[in-house]
């Protein structure tokens, strides 16, 4: 049985619709040495089910505290976000989140780093799932093997698995092929890509890299410097899958670059 069709199989199987996520008016602010910083203020979007939007902005505008309110890591202080039109009031199995590191624990095997998220399970039921997603990203034959034996792009299939052997509604992605090598980054994207065409969760990536927010998304939503609010909602109308050398590609790369720099320097909205 190929990837391909274990991967339609296993995740077909996951929860039969994808969730909209609804951020209004979101606001969050921390305390350092004695001064508030307002990270987020006002940050309003709507994300439609199955749809995969990617959010980019500079360093510190908060965009990964959003999507940590998301994941219901942090509190919100002002305003209100919702999955399924529930709000959400602490971490969830059914949204999975990834970050720039894998995170994997040292000591356990890959098959065990998998496993240790999941929830309550008869043994048979979970042996089944982490064999599916380990074989979902091309990992077979190392569920043996310690984090230590991998090479980087492997560790992140492997958080990847970790991710998915709950078969979450969202996926929350916060810069997670960041530390990679370029090949081997483009090659996770692929493949973030051929498992969220079979799945069509609702996934929100967080980068700043313009070529994979475009090469991704659906939608590119550009944060402001902080306090970070989405500046602006950029529609990417490209067929999959998609060619970055192509002129239409390049055309919506220029246009984001554009208003990513926009955003950088200046609190003027302009048309794009």
């Amino acid at each position: 049985m190929t990837t391909t069709t274990i991967a339609r199989r296993v995740l077909q199987s996951a929860a039969p619709e994808a969730p909209p996520i609804k951020a209004t008016g979101i606001g969050k602010s921390f305390n350092a040495n004695g001064n508030e910083v307002v990270a987020l203020r006002g940050v309003d979007v709507d994300v439609r089910p199955g749809e995969f939007l990617s959010i980019i902005g500079g360093s510190g505008c908060g965009k990964s505290t959003f999507l940590r309110i998301v994941a219901g890591l942090e509190r919100n202080d002002a305003g209100t976000v919702t999955v399924d039109g529930a709000p959400i009031s602490g971490p969830s199995l059914e949204r999975g989140i990834m970050f720039q590191d894998s995170r994997l624990l040292p000591w356990l095997t890959v098959e065990r780093n998998v496993g240790f998220a999941l929830g309550r399970l008869p043994k048979a039921e979970a042996r089944r799932r982490i064999a599916e997603a380990i074989e979902v990203v091309g990992l077979s034959g190392f569920e043996k093997a310690y984090p230590h034996q991998l090479s980087g792009g492997m560790a992140q299939r492997a958080a990847i698995a970790r991710v998915l052997v709950n078969k979450p509604r969202v996926l929350l992605l916060d810069e997670p092929f960041g530390a990679l090598d370029a090949l081997t980054r483009i090659q996770m994207q692929q493949e973030l890509l051929r498992i969220w065409e079979v799945e069509r969760s609702t996934v929100v990536l967080v980068t700043h890299d313009i070529d994979e927010a475009v090469y991704l998304g659906d939608r590119v939503a550009v944060m402001s410097n902080r306090p970070g609010t989405i500046r602006k909602l950029v529609h990417v109308d490209l067929p999959r899958p998609r060619d970055r050398s192509s002129g239409a590609f390049v055309s919506v790369r220029k246009r984001i670059y554009g208003e990513f720099f926009t955003a950088a320097e200046s609190d003027i909205e302009f048309e794009i």
